[in-house]
């Protein structure tokens, strides 16, 4: 047994990095499965937490008068499966993990030292993705590329430099990650996800790197790149999962009680948004 074997074998997952490749729009959900490393939430389960907290948000905002709060659209995910900073929060807190904001001055000694730290979630233009720390080796696991990229830890501080004078939110990821997931087990494949050796993931990225120079002078997108154009590659939005969403949010509307002396114009909605 070589060095390497015995070091896969201690480590996490036996030294496998998980991976999920862009599906539709579902890039919040390969963000939060590769912060935890395994396929551990679908996009339902995402779809019923936004369902919780507009049931929440609506909750509060009975009888009160405001010009920005539609009752009968959903704030927290929109129906192609774009979700929001406070669904990603939710999921990660199943967990146990903490979703910290890293201008915040809780997050100073991150900004200071990131490489300390385990992982960042970066959002922009409704697109997210992790860089996590896996086995002590820093990876962006961006849904759009491949497989995970190796950032050195020199290139990981400027890395995140960049991404915030592009614009990029940055949020950092604390707590007690798991430590396994069970790879042979029938939920370890979710139609995007895969297991890759460090070794294959970076023998991925350099073919799919060597291929892109060909058509574009850059390479790989970087921070400056608009994912707009990436995501015009990808597939038209999921009928299904749409309708799915559509529905969990309906239910969630249908469950609020009606205040009273308003049960006809909730019903004229309803009605409205069946009808749409």
């Amino acid at each position: 047994m070589d060095s390497n074997t015995e070091e896969r074998e201690g480590a996490s997952n036996g030294g496998m990095l998980y991976h999920e490749v862009q599906e539709s729009k579902l890039c919040a959900v390969h963000c939060v499965n590769t912060v935890l490393q395994g396929p551990f939430f679908s996009e339902f389960d995402l779809a019923a937490l936004a369902s919780d907290l507009d049931r929440t948000e609506r909750q509060m905002m009975v009888g009160s008068v405001t010009g920005d709060f539609l009752p009968e659209l959903s704030h927290n995910v929109s129906l192609d499966g774009d979700f929001s900073i406070q669904v990603l929060q939710k999921a990660l807190e199943v967990w146990n993990l903490q979703v910290i904001p890293l201008d915040s001055p809780v997050a100073e000694p991150a900004q200071i030292d990131p490489e300390k730290e385990n992982a960042f979630i970066c959002h922009l233009q409704d697109h997210w993705f992790c860089i996590r720390k896996v086995n002590g080796e820093w990876y962006n696991f961006d849904s759009l590329y491949a497989a995970p990229e190796h950032l050195s830890k020199f290139y990981l501080s400027a890395y995140l430099d960049s991404l915030k004078g592009f614009g990029w939110s940055i949020f950092l990821v604390r707590g007690n990650f798991p430590k396994e997931c069970p790879i042979s087990s029938s939920e370890a494949s979710n139609g995007y996800g895969q297991w890759l050796l460090p070794e294959d993931a970076e023998r991925i990225t350099k073919s799919c790197n060597s291929a892109s120079r060909t058509r574009k002078a850059s390479g790989q997108p970087r921070p400056s790149d608009s994912y707009e154009e990436a995501g015009m590659l990808l597939d038209d939005e999921d009928e299904d999962l749409k309708a799915a969403i559509a529905a969990s949010l309906m239910e969630s509307s249908q469950a609020i009680k009606t205040p009273p002396g308003s049960t006809s114009e909730n019903e004229n909605k309803t009605s409205k948004a069946e009808k749409e």
